[in-house]
């Protein structure tokens, strides 16, 4: 399996012109996915960090250019990765906004780790699902249709919460508290990325 490094997923974002917003929601949509997928290995010793790491940090590369082109950012997202030689990464990316399955018998998967690490954060902050679903329904819930087509996908996210939380010691409204800033962006276009060393949580 073919995995970009940070400084990789990085220049990438840089290379793609990410707006600093979208690039800091990224930074937290990663951070919550490293901190799920380390503290979920117990019920499934297969997750692995760096492509959840790597595939929630790229999840919306094509995003910013999207806002002209109309494009959606998870399909063209995912076929950038898969046309760079990262398969894998690309095929999460391409289901982050929608899963291809949500079945709630089977092991948690990386691809439903990253679905829903990136609908807990609100810009660059871990809220509830409520929080994320008023966002999401005021941006882009303009016609019945996609209201509809949201509701589905919302219901679909709780019981995917409840699959994820079952294996954790701690309950959804304590994600916040416990993600730590691993992932962290250095002020200025051009400088360089940092990670700090994964640190052992208290409340975890």
């Amino acid at each position: 399996m073919n995995i970009p490094s940070e400084k990789k997923c990085f220049e990438l974002i840089e290379k793609m012109g990410m707006m600093d917003h979208i690039i800091d929601h990224s930074i937290m949509v990663s951070n919550v996915a490293r901190f799920l997928c380390q503290n979920l290995k117990d019920a499934n010793a297969d997750l692995d960090i760096r492509l959840a790491r790597s595939s929630a940090l790229l999840h919306d590369i094509t995003k910013t250019r999207s806002f002209e082109t109309k494009e959606n950012h998870a399909e063209t997202g995912g076929q950038i990765l898969t046309q760079l030689g990262y398969p894998e990464v690309g095929d999460i990316i391409r289901q982050h906004v929608i899963l291809d399955s949500y079945e709630l018998d089977s092991p948690v998967t990386i691809p439903e780790i990253v679905n829903y690490s990136d609908k807990r954060v609100l810009h660059d902050k871990v809220v509830s699902l409520t929080q994320r679903l008023e966002y999401i329904k005021i941006k882009y819930g303009t016609k019945k249709k996609f209201r509809d087509r949201i509701q589905i996908m919302w219901g679909n996210t709780v019981n995917l919460e409840n699959k994820i939380f079952i294996h954790l010691t701690i309950g959804p409204s304590q994600l916040s508290g416990c993600v730590t800033q691993d992932i962290q962006k250095r002020t200025g276009l051009n400088e360089s990325f940092t990670t700090n060393r994964i640190k052992n949580n208290p409340c975890c």
